[in-house]
């Protein structure tokens, strides 16, 4: 492995990579869904699949049951990578290296946040509206908002990540190798009880809140 390659935890790459695959596949599936019952703000011609919500549905459940790992992992070993209470002075300095870094901290902080809403938002939402054409739903319009935010958090935490680490910070990410120090026993090495700093500590707070909710209100909506 050449020197200049940067190495990834195992860990970090198994949590973001299936967390990945699994948001993409959401996403993609529920722009499906809203092209075949809604497309009031435009359309694709994709074919019409009777089945696509029940398939949006199962992995939006596959990821909201794994998302907590990607949470847990966010605020205990990957901190660094979120926001910091240093960063909204750094992004007074534009064009700035400290800048681009702080940029993009603020960028995966807020893909954090908007999988959250739109995981709460979805859960929220009832399997009959769309095909019976009520596309007016409150949680429904507000679901449909975090998938806008998602993906244009999605997209500049893919860009930025280019700018501030180029492609070999994005090839680490998929890359196969394992380090012999890099086993199953230290992938929790240097967790933290509780996040870095007080910022981190309310916004995984208030996630983690989210998810409660989001677990137990749908037991209480009525069709």
């Amino acid at each position: 492995m050449s020197p200049v390659q940067p190495y990834q935890p195992v860990l970090l790459r198994l949590v973001h990579g299936i967390a990945a695959l699994l948001g993409v596949l959401a996403l993609l599936t529920g722009f499906w869904v809203y092209n075949t019952y809604d497309r009031r703000w435009g359309s694709l011609p994709l074919p019409r699949l009777d089945s696509v919500q029940d398939i949006h549905g199962t992995l939006a459940l596959t990821f909201f049951v794994l998302f907590p790992a990607l949470v847990v992992y966010s605020f205990h070993l990957g901190d660094r990578r979120l926001i910091q209470p240093q960063s909204l002075q750094h992004l007074s300095q534009p064009g700035e290296p400290r800048w681009w870094v702080a940029l993009h901290r603020l960028t995966t902080t807020l893909m954090l946040l908007a999988a959250t809403f739109s995981i709460l938002t979805g859960r929220m939402m009832q399997e009959a509206w769309l095909p019976a054409g009520d596309v007016t739903q409150q949680w429904y319009l507000a679901h449909l908002l975090g998938w806008v935010v998602v993906c244009m958090s999605l997209a500049l935490h893919v860009l930025l990540g280019a700018k501030v680490g180029g492609v070999p910070l994005l090839r680490s990410m998929v890359q196969w190798g394992i380090r012999s120090d890099d086993s199953p026993r230290g992938w929790l090495r240097g967790m933290h009880k509780w996040p870095s700093n007080s910022l981190l500590k309310g916004l995984e707070i208030l996630v983690l809140g989210a998810l409660v909710l989001a677990l137990v209100l749908p037991a209480f909506t009525l069709d």
